[in-house]
């Protein structure tokens, strides 16, 4: 059994066509196939109104500079 992953477009007329080479011997074949619909991702929240509000005790460089020294 061989999985194959895609990414196709549905044309105008509703037809899906999918034409790839496969690793498969000629012959008869069951095809399943699962048909996700993609969904952009939703950005729900506008950090702008935390600007200028958060405080900062120290110095953010050096806070910066530990914590990728830490990796």
């Amino acid at each position: 059994m061989e999985t194959l992953r895609i990414s196709a477009t549905i044309n105008r007329d509703g037809r899906l066509k999918i034409d790839i080479p496969t690793p498969l011997t000629e012959g008869e074949v069951e095809v399943v196939l699962t048909i996700e619909k993609r969904k952009k991702p939703v950005y729900t929240y506008d950090f702008s109104d935390l600007t200028g509000r958060l405080k900062w005790n120290g110095d953010a460089l050096a806070a910066q500079k530990a914590i990728r020294n830490e990796w």
